[in-house]
């Protein structure tokens, strides 16, 4: 019998010593990082409400409590019941019944009115009818990414299980070294942005964070080649955590299945999600462009299917002596900051990813509170010592001014930006400022993966901001429903229409300039010097972005059919407002350090140019009296 048979009879006999004697216990065994009990008595199991609590705290594991196949009701009457329990305004759209793990799927329009105070709704389906609930949210706006998400997940879930519980044997195997150091390996995103990946490494276990690629420098990828990472095999990963979704943090996860990874990626919810989405138009833009794509399309449903999703706060056994907890980071819908407490109380390293320190319309401000972390690997994109970002309100009252003044004189307002993140802070700042009258109300056309995009966001309000997660809540006051936004969806001959109508503001993908919807725009719009071009996020070195926000003029629009290359001149108003953007600023990422609780020992300053990084880490050095650095990339730093 293997270590993890000889634990998991163990945990089976604390089990049944805890549990009431008239409860059965059939099966525990390990799915990813939780363990399942499998029981033939239910009903009784959901009676105590806290005895799954209880058995949590002893054990100190994730638990999941499962029906034995044999004791639960009929699907046909189990529907009934379920149907009569509850209540009519939660909006259930669809029962989804799994005799194989006794689980029933409920979809519907109010998931808390399904779950009830304190779980005693899901407690008395239980208790009624054997099987266990699993609540989901339907979407507000149709999705066809959390459609398909679900969809292949549940034709997938007989090979998924065997997935998590070869994942849950690996966690908990037994650790064979009595070595104790922690080190880490930076793989990308030094001294630059983009690209970011990071080895964390024990004696025990090596985890990759983020694997991403570079804006404007498609053939710049991290350096997975050296031994550290992939040089001695994928299949040597104990696990991928995913701070984020944008492409510079996780366009290349799917090519470490293409490379033999066949391990776990631990991420929120939306991250999968807006990670499927994200990844498959990369691939989409590459073949536009003309360029192979590093991965095939089924390597994105392998990196799905691998998915085990997370939620802020609960810390997670990932390897034998690595436990980690994501926390909101405030940059993206599900973005994180990633704990890892590694040993028992050995050490405990933070990795920002991308934050945001301050409330913006859209998220709660980062969390930086923690029980322990000993070194904090921190972004820096605005760490120079000069990137200090207009106020919000600032910002929001340049873009109503530009917004203006470029319809009063029957123009169009062009806002290149991320599907995920700033579109939709923008999309706040002018629905309420059409709704108060600020600005005209004129249509707002969103373009590329915008809208898609907007409605993941409906899909989990439970990530945003309170106030806003109300709004949604309460379908009548969701701001992202609004009748001025349009979404394009017949391509190129409503963009004509569009440019050749009256005046209205253009969301557009991608938010650099770099491919996409944004170019057609320009081609249509770009000649017009009654419209402006307005910048809201960050433009990374060598983008087309970057050099028209720097005041370049001729745009290259590829070959024409003689092969010779096109040029646009630009006429229109190019402006930049600061302030939008999901990264902290100097102040920012200054004040996220000072008050973090406790205060690091070390920080390694990533995730921003030269200049940012170094700045950054001097002024922490010397106004905080911590050990700070600014890697190169293929660096190792060794921790104890």
């Amino acid at each position: 019998m293997s270590t993890v048979d000889k634990r998991l009879e163990e945990m089976r006999s604390e089990v049944e010593q805890e549990v009431p004697g008239d409860i059965t216990i059939t099966e525990v065994t390990y799915e990813g990082p939780e363990l399942v009990i499998y029981t033939r008595d239910p009903k009784k199991f959901a009676q105590d409400g806290d005895l799954v609590r209880r058995l949590a705290s002893k054990l100190r594991k994730r638990i999941t409590v499962r029906p034995d196949p044999s004791s639960l009701a009929p699907p046909e009457s189990a529907r009934e019941e379920i149907e009569r329990i509850i209540p009519e305004e939660a909006g259930v759209a669809d029962l989804d019944f799994h005799a194989d793990t006794g689980e029933v799927v409920i979809e519907a329009e109010k998931p808390g009115m399904v779950i009830g105070r304190h779980g005693s709704t899901l407690r008395e389906i239980t208790q009624t009818v054997g099987w266990t609930p699993e609540v989901v949210r339907t979407p507000p706006i149709e999705s066809s990414t959390v459609s398909n998400v679900r969809n292949f997940l549940k034709q997938e879930r007989d090979e998924r299980r065997d997935i998590l519980e070869r994942i849950g044997r690996q966690i908990h195997r037994e650790e064979m070294s009595d070595d104790e150091w922690v080190r880490i390996t930076t793989l990308g995103c030094c001294r630059e942005v983009g690209r970011a990946a990071f080895i964390l490494s024990t004696p025990e276990t090596r985890i990759l964070i983020d694997c991403g690629d570079k804006p404007g420098a498609p053939d710049d990828v991290p350096y997975l080649q050296v031994p550290e990472a992939l040089g001695a095999g994928a299949s040597t990963l104990d696990a991928v955590v995913l701070t984020h979704a944008h492409l510079d943090h996780s366009a290349l996860i799917p090519l470490l299945f293409k490379y033999g990874y066949d391990g776990p990626i631990y991420t929120t919810e939306p991250t999968r999600d807006l990670m499927g989405l994200l990844q498959l138009d990369y691939l989409d833009v590459a073949a536009k462009e003309g360029r192979a794509p590093p991965y095939e399309s089924e390597m994105v449903r392998e990196a799905i299917k691998h998915t085990v999703p997370l939620e802020y706060g609960d810390v997670t056994d990932i390897a034998p002596d690595i436990k980690l907890t994501l926390h909101n980071a405030g940059h993206i819908l599900g973005s994180s900051i990633c704990h890892f407490h590694v040993g028992d109380g050995l050490y405990n390293v933070a990795f920002s990813g991308d934050i945001h320190y301050e409330d913006t319309r859209l998220f709660n401000g980062a969390v930086n509170e923690f029980p322990r972390v000993e070194t904090l690997v921190l972004e820096s994109t605005y760490g120079g010592r000069n990137d200090y970002q207009t106020d919000q309100e600032d910002s929001e009252r340049k873009l109503k001014h530009i917004i203006r003044n470029t319809i009063e004189r029957d123009g169009k307002v062009l806002i290149p930006a991320f599907a995920v993140g700033r579109s939709q802070e923008i999309m706040l700042v002018l629905e309420e400022a059409m709704r108060e009258g600020e600005i005209p109300t004129v249509p707002v056309h969103l373009d590329g993966m915008i809208w898609e995009a907007t409605a993941i966001h409906s899909t989990y309000p439970e990530y945003l901001r309170d106030d806003l997660r109300d709004r949604i809540f309460h379908e009548d006051e969701n701001p992202f429903l609004a009748d001025q936004f349009n979404h394009i969806d017949e391509g190129e001959d409503e963009r004509r229409d569009v440019a050749d109508g009256g005046p209205s503001v253009v969301l557009s993908t991608s938010g650099m300039v770099e491919g996409g919807p944004i170019m057609s725009w320009l081609e249509h719009l770009g000649k017009d010097s009654d419209s402006t071009l307005t910048f809201v996020g960050y433009q990374a070195q060598g983008t087309l972005g970057r050099a028209i926000q720097s005041g370049r003029e001729e745009i290259p629009f590829g070959n024409d059919r003689t092969g010779r290359s096109k040029t646009l001149t630009l006429r229109m108003d190019v402006e930049t407002v600061d302030g939008f953007s999901g990264h902290a600023d100097r102040q920012g990422l200054e004040n996220f350090v000072r008050t973090m609780n406790p205060r690091p020992e070390k920080v390694l300053c990533v995730h921003g140019d030269e200049s940012s990084t170094q700045d950054l880490s001097s002024a922490l050095y010397h106004d905080y009296n911590m050990r700070t650095f600014a890697p190169k990339n293929l660096e190792t730093f060794r921790f104890l």
